[in-house]
């Protein structure tokens, strides 16, 4: 596994350090003037974490496999693999299959794997019956594998560990020729990453030893005081327990964190909570009990479990363009928002870090600009039907692919070959902006509207002038040049 060692998680860097990646993307105009109330999400969002987490996910899980559902012991010679997956990839259930889908259902060729090897490209196009999945076989709304879906998607951070251990039992099965069921092992592997979490092993290891498992907490702080020095209003809505969000904040801001929130609302049951009217809010003492007292008002200061955000509506009052809600998992925590009650939306992407990073070298620079010029070759060329010009024309398609300078099995998170993943599709709907941090919002005043980069479409490109090859990450103007966003 020595190839997989380097991680997208890298060391806890310090703005200086990273200050080419601390720009906000635009998908939708928004401006933060009309912004008066400011949501987040607490895990990925406001307490990021070092890749020592997925370690102990992945640890935990793979051992809950061995003991609790008597899986081999030989799968705990399986380590972690940091940079083996990245998010946003399918996993067909029935087929034990993980791989990368474009905008369009178009599965990537070469982006395949069973196990930790990639499937021929031949095996694929057999198997599927060519390279398109299906409406009814996709993942859900949620991404989810349920009601004749055959396909789940991974969208969640947390999920990479998921991923890399389905991956790692599959290819201990293959190795030992042993006869299994795939969709038991993805239920088994569900479960017991569920378990790490239900079950607080995770949060009492993270509370155990904060330290090494929270990054930026100084940064995501300073957005905190400089949205309250404005005057704003702020809400926290989390999945996770009280007492691991009161260990991190603790940590993050100090004892004095709930100030700075005027509701605070834990185990909410992200998506449920936007959708299901039926489950009431429920306030808890600083020691965890469970109060029964009906809610008439969300005070500052309190805490509130589960709810739902029909009830946060009308006991707030916070509706509509508001407000804007940050959060890291596309589906649970911004589709619905987006969609159906019309707040405006902050996708939180660590990954871009990476990606911009590898976008502003020279190598990426030289080949997309390759690239561009290459596929205006084969454009020109493919008229030729002689031999010898369709095996050149062969060669330059294959060397159009550029999947190995982002992740070796899977490449960008971003895009396949050349058109957007689904991953980027659903992030374009359901996020007006994006970003690596929160800490990006330190770069900004709150009169700033943010502007899409306004990009041809297909039959517009012969009327625009010649635009730059290198992409949004190549310069890095000040945050203030509109053009970034």
């Amino acid at each position: 596994a020595s190839q997989h060692e380097a991680s997208w998680f890298e060391p806890c860097l310090w703005p200086s350090e990273w200050s080419l990646h601390d720009t906000i993307f635009a998908n939708n105009e928004m401006s933060l003037r009309d912004i008066e109330i400011y949501g987040f999400d607490y895990d990925y969002t406001l307490a990021f974490y070092s890749s020592h987490l997925h370690t102990l996910i992945f640890n935990i899980a793979r051992d809950i496999l061995v003991t609790n559902h008597r899986y081999p012991e030989g799968l705990r010679k399986y380590e972690y693999i940091p940079n083996f997956a990245v998010r946003g990839l399918h996993y067909d259930v029935q087929k034990a299959l993980l791989m990368k889908i474009d905008a369009f259902h178009y599965i990537q060729l070469g982006t395949v794997y069973r196990g930790l090897h990639p499937v021929p490209d031949e095996e694929v196009i057999a198997m599927y019956e060519g390279c398109h999945v299906p409406l009814e076989i996709m993942s859900d709304f949620y991404g989810k594998s349920s009601h004749g879906h055959t396909m789940k998607q991974f969208m969640d951070i947390f999920s990479l560990p998921e991923m890399t251990l389905l991956s790692c039992v599959n290819d201990f099965f293959m190795r030992h020729n042993i006869d299994y069921e795939p969709v038991h092992l993805y239920k088994d592997v569900k479960e017991a990453i569920r378990d790490v979490h239900v079950k607080g092993i995770m949060y009492r290891a993270v509370e155990a030893d904060i330290e090494k498992y929270i990054c930026y907490g100084e940064q995501s702080h300073a957005v905190l005081k400089k949205l309250s020095a404005q005057g704003k209003k702020m809400f926290l809505i989390t999945n996770s327990p009280f007492d691991f969000v009161d260990r991190g904040m603790n940590y993050i801001v100090g004892k004095d964190w709930r100030d700075l929130f005027d509701v605070v609302i834990v185990q909410a049951d992200k998506p449920s909570f936007f959708n299901d009217r039926r489950k009431p809010f429920r306030r808890v003492t600083d020691k965890g009990v469970l109060l029964w007292d009906r809610i008439h008002r969300l005070e500052k200061g309190q805490i509130y479990k589960q709810g739902n955000l029909y009830e946060f509506l009308r006991l707030t009052g916070w509706r509509g363009s508001k407000v804007l809600y940050f959060g890291d998992h596309i589906y649970s925590d911004l589709a619905d928002l987006t969609l159906k009650h019309g707040w405006r939306t902050g996708a939180i992407i660590p990954e871009l870090r990476k990606e911009i990073k590898i976008m502003n070298t020279p190598e990426y620079v030289h080949m997309m600009t390759w690239l561009q010029s290459l596929t205006g070759l084969i454009e020109q060329m493919q008229v030729h039907r002689d031999p010898t010009s369709r095996a050149v024309v062969e060669e330059w398609i294959k060397e159009r692919e550029t999947k190995d300078i982002f992740n070796a099995q899977f490449g960008s998170l971003f895009r396949t070959y050349h058109n957007p993943t689904y991953f980027s599709r659903r992030l374009s709907r359901f996020a007006d902006i994006y970003m690596a941090s929160i800490s990006c919002l330190l770069n900004y005043d709150f009169q700033h509207t943010f502007f899409p980069r306004r990009t041809p479409l297909q039959h517009e490109a012969p009327y625009w002038p010649e635009h730059g090859s290198t992409g949004l990450g190549v310069s890095s103007p000040a945050p203030q040049d509109q053009s970034r966003v």
